[in-house]
């Protein structure tokens, strides 16, 4: 049998004492005091530096943070490189810039098994250009023996961290990066059944290529969040001045079509499950109460902000029977708890289900699932750490800053 990940990792090559040029994803949610509030990311990070230091390498990370619009110093990585030494229990060096040579000076004096960050690479435009200049003016700062890609969720990116810097020094996968890709692709190629996936968000353009595959794997699918107001929308119900996507009335119907071709028409309603009945408020706002109505009596004026109890009760008794669940995408408006019972239900259902393997997508569903699990999604088989990334896996796209890596032929 061949190797489950098609590129060398940082397992198939003698790294001892070698120079390692380190992509993280270390773009982590800040509260209004520059503080971080979920350092999910960064724990994750942890096996393979420790990996890579237990080989007395010299790491030197790079990573970015938000969007800033030049040098922003609320957005420098020293934040990140402070708790990171509190992890690992051992400095961690924050340079002034990620290229020059006072880069390139203090990672030549370091010694073996130091670790040193780079400054966030988005204070240069050229980083998300996917710029080969930009790329090997990083490389001739570090001088790396080995690129290694971890950043998981940046994979799905062609930048000059996650693509061009490829072509300048050889590239292997770091453990979470592998980690992440065995196990998304496991439960989409060949799941324990049956396969039920939940889909929730706002947008249908963002996950046609999701959806289209999914209706080929899973056995139900259920849809919720902005996204079931689309699809209600579509089908000719009034939801009220509920959020939705307009324009999507042929990508919908092609997707029916897609599933009755594979279920038949008379099943298509049981195999994409949409909610019978929502909760409902005026606005969007903490102090506004939620009101269920069934899907036929939302009112002009009504917004459906999360599924309601029928609806609730009908997806946990699908989930409570699934063998591998995938979710990408919250019900409901889960920023307020009053409309965040829906995912919540689902959240138990599927934490309950011991015989469940339970794959939940980044973005807003695991930062919704850490703050509701309280355990670091333990109840969990695996809470991602990329959001776009591992929707374009489930989807079965290839990942510019995976395939750009050394592969793996011959290797088992």
């Amino acid at each position: 049998m061949g190797r489950k990940f098609p590129k060398q990792t940082i397992r198939d090559v003698d790294l001892r004492g070698k120079t390692i040029l380190l992509r993280s994803d270390y773009n982590v949610p800040l509260t209004k005091r520059g503080q971080i509030s979920d350092d999910l990311r960064i724990r994750a990070s942890l096996p393979t530096l420790r990996y890579l230091l237990e080989q007395n390498c010299k790491i030197i990370i790079m990573s970015h943070l938000g969007r800033p619009k030049g040098r922003d110093p609320k957005l420098s990585l020293k934040v990140v490189a402070d708790h990171l030494s509190k992890l690992l229990g051992r400095p961690v060096k924050l340079l002034g810039d990620c290229v020059g040579e006072s880069v390139r000076q203090t990672v030549r004096r370091a010694p073996l098994g130091s670790v040193l960050m780079l400054e966030n690479l988005r204070f240069y435009d050229e980083e998300e250009a996917d710029d080969l200049v930009f790329a090997k003016s990083i490389q001739r700062a570090v001088r790396a023996d080995y690129f290694v890609q971890d950043g998981f969720a940046v994979a799905h990116r062609a930048h000059a961290s996650t693509h061009a810097i490829s072509l300048c020094v050889p590239g292997l996968a770091g453990l979470l990066l592998e980690k992440e890709y065995i196990t998304i692709t496991k439960a989409m190629s060949s799941p324990k059944r049956p396969l039920v996936a939940i889909i929730g968000g706002a947008k249908v353009s963002d996950k046609i290529s999701l959806i289209k595959r999914l209706i080929k794997k899973a056995d139900r699918i259920l849809i919720g969040g902005a996204m079931s107001n689309t699809f209600l929308h579509c089908r000719g119900v009034n939801i009220g001045k509920s959020v939705f996507e307009p324009g999507m009335e042929k990508v919908v119907s092609e997707i029916y079509d897609l599933a009755a071709a594979k279920v038949g028409v008379d099943n298509v309603d049981k195999f994409l499950v949409l909610p019978v009945d929502v909760a409902v408020a005026k606005e969007i706002s903490k102090d506004c109460c939620r009101r269920e109505v069934s899907i036929d009596h939302i009112k002009d004026d009504d917004m459906a902000l999360d599924i309601g109890s029928q609806t609730i009760e009908a997806f946990t008794e699908i989930l409570a029977d699934a063998k591998t669940v995938i979710w990408n995408g919250p019900l409901g408006y889960a920023e307020i708890d009053n409309f965040a019972i829906g995912s919540a239900r689902a959240a138990l259902a599927i934490a309950q289900n011991n015989e469940a393997t339970s794959i939940v997508g980044g973005g807003d569903t695991a930062d919704f699932i850490l703050k509701w699990d309280g355990h670091d999604g333990a109840s969990f088989t695996h809470v991602s750490t990329g959001g776009g990334a591992s929707m374009a896996l489930m989807a079965g796209k290839k990942l510019p800053g995976i395939e750009s890596l050394l592969d793996s032929y011959g290797m088992r």
